[in-house]
């Protein structure tokens, strides 16, 4: 009957056993396992098809007559409303007699593939005129200070003053950033 599971030549070689049993699917190597067999214990035989052996034991349980009445009422609710996510839907459902928390609501929809519509950002569309500089920095390695130098400025306003701050950095440098205040004079920058 599973006379082919103790043939001594398929637990040797290239193509042994263990790599056919790989191959083929979980629920057909389940149907493998033979209980009834003497040669070979169910723990044996679990080694071989390489499943656990709580696998043998274990009966699925279906979907209870209540969750799938709740899983029509959010389909419903869904198709009528479909940008609703899983805590409006689940504000939604009392008005139907259902009673459901949002993170139910939200498994319940994962497992039927819903998904709320709505607009994302656009942060991945670039302009098409604006210029790509290089990274000139890539393959260079920065092992002492004042090597690599960088400079950026801020613009701050403050109340009956002049806008002042601006900023000069230094990578590499263990002392950190260095800042150095620019003057303004009317629309002209002094450095």
């Amino acid at each position: 009957m599973v006379q082919w599971l103790t043939r001594p030549h398929w637990g040797h070689g290239p193509l042994s056993f263990v790599t056919r049993a790989k191959a083929v699917s979980l629920s057909k190597r389940r149907e493998m396992i033979r209980k009834d067999n003497t040669k070979l214990s169910l723990t044996r035989q679990c080694k071989l098809l390489k499943i656990s052996r709580s696998l043998i034991y274990y009966t699925p349980v279906g979907m209870s007559a209540e969750t799938l009445k709740l899983m029509h009422e959010i389909d419903r609710v869904f198709t009528k409303y479909p940008f609703f996510g899983s805590r409006q839907i689940a504000a939604y459902l009392p008005q139907s007699g259902f009673s459901a928390g949002r993170h139910r609501v939200r498994r319940l929809m994962n497992l039927m593939g819903l998904q709320a519509i709505y607009k994302g950002p656009n942060t991945s569309k670039k302009h098409p005129q604006h210029r790509i500089y290089p990274y000139l920095l890539r393959k260079l390695a920065i092992t002492r200070p004042n090597q690599v130098w960088c400079s950026d400025i801020t613009y701050h306003t403050r109340q009956k003053q002049l806008p002042i701050l601006g900023g000069d950095y230094r990578l590499g440098d263990p002392q950190g950033a260095v800042l150095a205040a620019l003057k303004y004079v009317g629309c002209q920058l002094l450095c």
